[in-house]
């Protein structure tokens, strides 16, 4: 089972991430994103490593063109991370573990 959760609609959006306890990353992706599948596991595994201290939730950009439209979205894969409802970094394109890894230690 993933750690990854996935946000089906936008009051979705708004339990799992804006009304969250602790800090959440959102990948906002698509299907056809080749970048985008190459982060996955870089993302499950983080979701794991950090579980503790954050969730993990991806967002599919064309089943969510609203949310996707609000927060700016214009390249994917883009990670942001929100904190008690605020958005407190963001990231665009691929990142290598170590990029990764250092995103969530800087905002969480």
């Amino acid at each position: 089972m993933s750690n990854v959760l996935e946000i089906k609609n936008k009051e979705d959006f708004v339990e799992k991430v804006i009304n969250a306890d602790k800090p959440v990353l959102v990948d906002f992706w698509a299907e056809w994103c080749g970048p985008c599948k190459q982060l996955a596991p870089l993302i499950e595994s983080a979701a794991e490593e950090n579980s503790e201290k954050m969730s993990m939730c991806k967002m599919d950009v064309d089943a969510n063109r609203e949310t996707a439209a609000e927060y700016g979205i214009r390249s994917i894969p883009t990670l942001m991370i929100f904190n008690k409802g605020e958005l407190v970094g963001t990231e665009i394109g691929a990142l290598t573990k170590v990029q990764l890894d250092e995103f969530i230690r800087s905002k969480v």
